[in-house]
């Protein structure tokens, strides 16, 4: 900065033109994106002594789309933390959940977060769905050097848009390291556990579902998932601890209450006791 901070005046730069924050950082203080540094080839960082998110889904039904995830995070073999969040509003009308590093993740979706509430200041109206799944498709490359280390972060994206036509407002996108963005069509799940979420998905999964009968399907998928694979967490009901869910609709982003996020986690528990392979699907 020059001497006119002394002044309280702003310097020329942050009068230049444009509406993306990330642009103007790589511009001004490129040292401070996490996103862009690269571990010097000397420095190894083994997996097991670094924290990773596991397993995160998203679907749509009637009222909107939900997106939910477990809370557990591993390092190597041992349970980190039980209790992270890995799914966040970034706007109204869009959340992001992730797995992979979550050091790095949890950068990437503060900075997320001020890229889109920079964008509506600037240019008075919010992003389209299409651009906000670009801009974290251009984040999660600038991490492409860390992921080829070992530090890689995966988000899911979802999101509705009241002005789309009627049927096209609840939208999911996924992506890979490389910052690929793929639009899914009714659900998806991402992590070490969403192959088995996905298998869940698929036989529990139909169109214009409640919104009780899809959390319940959500928490079914995260508890398959939690069967098979061991760094995803089931519901904790000696620490209760639940997994979160979180609903965008025409009404914004709203996430589901711990007391009914419980009351629905123990009744699948107590259906799991009955039938511990889970409901079949609808033939």
């Amino acid at each position: 900065m020059t001497g006119h901070e002394s002044a309280g005046r702003l310097d020329a730069e942050f009068f230049a033109p444009g509406s993306s924050f990330i642009q103007f950082v790589q511009a001004h203080r490129p040292e401070l994106l996490s996103l862009e540094r690269v571990i010097p080839e000397e420095i190894r960082v083994a997996q097991d002594q670094v924290p990773h998110g596991t397993t995160v889904l998203a679907l749509t039904y009637g009222d909107g789309v939900m997106i939910a995830g477990d809370r557990r995070a591993t390092m190597g073999h041992l349970i980190a933390q039980r209790d992270l969040e890995k799914v966040h509003a970034t706007d109204d009308y869009t959340a992001v959940a992730f797995a992979g590093t979550v050091g790095l993740a949890i950068d990437l979706v503060k900075l997320y977060q001020v890229e889109l509430t920079h964008f509506e200041k600037i240019e008075g109206v919010p992003m389209t769905l299409n651009a906000k799944a670009t801009r974290l498709a251009t984040m999660v490359r600038q991490n492409l050097g860390q992921a080829m280390q070992g530090l890689a972060v995966v988000p899911l994206l979802a999101g509705y848009e009241p002005s789309a036509p009627e049927g096209q407002r609840s939208r999911i996108f996924s992506f890979d390291v490389t910052g690929g963005p793929y639009e899914k069509r009714d659900f998806y799940a991402e992590g070490s556990g969403s192959p088995y979420a996905r298998g869940s998905l698929k036989k529990l999964y139909r169109p214009g579902m409640s919104r009780r009968e899809a959390a319940l399907a959500a928490l079914q998928a995260l508890y398959d998932a939690a069967d098979d694979d061991s760094a995803t967490g089931g519901p904790d009901l000696s620490r209760r601890i639940f997994p979160i869910i979180s609903v965008i609709t025409e009404d914004g982003f709203e996430r589901l209450s711990e007391q009914e996020t419980e009351s629905l986690s123990r009744e699948m528990v107590e259906q799991r006791w009955r039938r511990p392979d889970g409901p079949v699907a609808t033939l």
